[in-house]
């Protein structure tokens, strides 16, 4: 079996392309949704990263997953339209979501793209920060299958719904991206294949007690994050992204890790600011600059610190990069799986 360790992101990068590629994914296509994945995993998020790869070539296998569609935009309005993403892989259509409310936004002020039929795309932070980079103010939120109770509930209802906030500086712009849940089940997964306990408070078995064996928080239900506020945010995050583009909202969406032959049927929505009119770009870019220095300047608490604002852990493992990216036994094993069902050489830096 492979060893837990740091392989070559390009590498990486470059097998888990091949691996989309032989499941039948155009070449851009795989490109990018490889890049993304690989990403996490330098960002230090290996619950978006190449964990979920195995997943997502078993759903293309079984037809739940089209590898080819990029999405169709079925309602539009100018600053407000509809994409149908056509169960394609979801880093696709919100990178194409992305691309048209940039555009839009420039045009009209303000784009707001909905999104229905869609696969999951890893982290959301990842596309608020797409549209932070063009000078704008990226907002994007998705569903997710029914995870949390309502308060006092011991029945999952809403998602974990996923919200991302963020904020262009002129530099590395400000990004806040979270889950609904004290965990994400991303999380829960991943401490799950290596054989770890979670947190206390993340989770309650399917009797509504506490656990932290992460089996038994996959069986039951996650909690939300600061009680029935996280709650209710998620429950808005389904009424904006299902409500608004006439996806799946609440059960409707399916589990991602359940009956692969079936569309996950989650719902997006990205949205995008222009700034420049409200007021000058540079002139916001300099304030939302000095407001995080200003935070991170800001007295620690005993044995804590340093401070830090939104997105800050991300940036400094993107500073930290070497050329060489952390994978578990269990990843790399599941990856060297698929390749030999697929035909794939997996590369001598790899473990083949």
């Amino acid at each position: 079996m492979p060893m837990s360790g740091r392989y070559p992101a390009e590498a990486l990068s470059r097998f888990a392309a091949a691996l989309l590629e032989a499941a039948g994914t155009p070449p851009d296509n795989a490109a990018l949704v490889a890049e993304a994945l690989v990403d996490a995993d330098i960002e230090g998020l290996p619950s978006h990263g190449l964990l979920q790869l195995p997943m997502y070539l078993e759903r293309i296998e079984r037809g739940s997953v089209d590898p080819v569609a990029r999405g169709e935009i079925v309602v539009d309005t100018g600053a407000r339209l509809t994409l149908d993403a056509q169960n394609g892989l979801g880093h696709v259509t919100a990178e194409r979501a992305c691309e048209i409310a940039i555009a839009r936004a420039a045009e009209h002020g303000v784009a707001v793209v909905a999104i229905r039929n869609a696969f999951h795309f890893g982290a959301a932070g990842r596309f608020a920060r797409r549209i932070a980079l063009a000078g704008k103010i990226g907002i994007v939120m998705a569903n997710t299958r029914p995870m949390l109770p309502a308060p006092g509930g011991a029945e999952a209802v809403v998602g974990n719904n996923p919200l991302a906030i963020a904020v262009p500086t002129g530099g590395e712009p400000i990004v806040l991206d979270l889950a609904m849940s004290a965990g994400a089940m991303g999380k829960v997964r991943l401490a799950a294949s290596k054989g770890e306990p979670i947190p206390e408070g993340w989770a309650q078995t399917a009797d509504g007690l506490p656990t932290r064996d992460a089996a038994e928080a996959i069986k039951g239900v996650l909690l939300p994050a600061a009680g029935a506020k996280g709650f209710g945010l998620a429950m808005m995050v389904d009424l904006l992204a299902g409500g608004l583009s006439s996806g799946g909202i609440g059960a409707e969406v399916q589990p991602l890790y359940g009956d692969l032959s079936r569309p996950y049927g989650s719902a997006n929505l990205i949205m995008a600011i222009e700034i420049e009119g409200m007021r000058p770009i540079a002139e916001y870019e300099a304030v939302a600059a000095g407001f995080a220095d200003r935070i991170r300047q800001s007295k620690p608490a005993p044995g804590a610190g340093p401070t830090r604002v939104p997105g800050d852990r991300a940036v400094d493992a993107r500073k930290r990069f070497d050329g060489s990216c952390a994978l578990a036994a269990a990843t790399l094993a599941a990856l060297h799986d698929q390749a030999r069902r697929l035909g794939v050489a997996i590369p001598d830096s790899l473990g083949g």
